[in-house]
């Protein structure tokens, strides 16, 4: 059945369920998440949530699924400059630190193993051959371009909202948040760029 277009008041209230719901999502997780405080939080009711997304789940799948599409979208891999790309990754983290907990909530809940996704290749395609391009032009170190994005992605994380050791947030000192950027494109540059 063809979707409905929605009205601006539709709109916005859709807007305002994904809003409630991203944040939910993030701080308690698939199982946590309550669907009654999302609609609270909101202004809305479930019967509105249930006609947009027909289910918790459904609602979670488009909220992550408009997330991944997101970090596309906002940090692209355009050159095989992974250095460069790592660092506004981290940078993302930062400024979106309920992205990588949905993420997370995601592998824990529901993928435990393998990809993150059904169709990380396409997700993934155009970084995988910028990567290829890279390592056919001798700048990127030889290997499998999806484990050389993975380990990418991996540095990347190390002071998101994920790591086991030290969760970084925007507020702390730019100096800090400089040599962090800075040690992570040596890092990276170092591991899989060839000069």
């Amino acid at each position: 059945m063809p979707e409905k277009e929605l009205t601006a008041r539709g709109e916005a209230t859709r807007n305002r369920i994904v809003e409630a719901a991203t944040a939910e999502f993030a701080e308690h997780g698939i199982a946590g998440a309550r669907v009654e405080r999302i609609v609270a939080a909101a202004g809305t009711n479930k019967a509105q949530l249930y006609a947009y997304f027909g289910s918790k789940d459904g609602l979670f799948d488009a909220i992550f699924g408009a997330s991944l599409e997101r970090i596309i979208e906002v940090v692209p891999l355009e050159s095989p400059d992974l250095a460069d790309w790592a660092v506004r990754l981290y940078d993302e983290y930062l400024r979106r630190p309920d992205l990588i907990r949905l993420a997370t909530w995601n592998r824990l809940e529901r993928r435990p193993a393998g990809h993150l996704v059904d169709d990380a290749d396409r997700l993934d395609d155009r970084k995988l051959r910028i990567i290829a391009d890279g390592q056919a032009a001798g700048s990127v170190q030889p290997g499998d371009p999806f484990d050389i994005m993975a380990l990418v992605i991996g540095m990347s994380m190390a002071w998101s909202p994920v790591s086991n050791v030290y969760a970084a947030t925007g507020e702390e000192p730019k100096r800090v948040h400089s040599g962090r950027r800075e040690l992570l494109r040596e890092c990276v540059r170092r591991a899989v760029l060839i000069d």
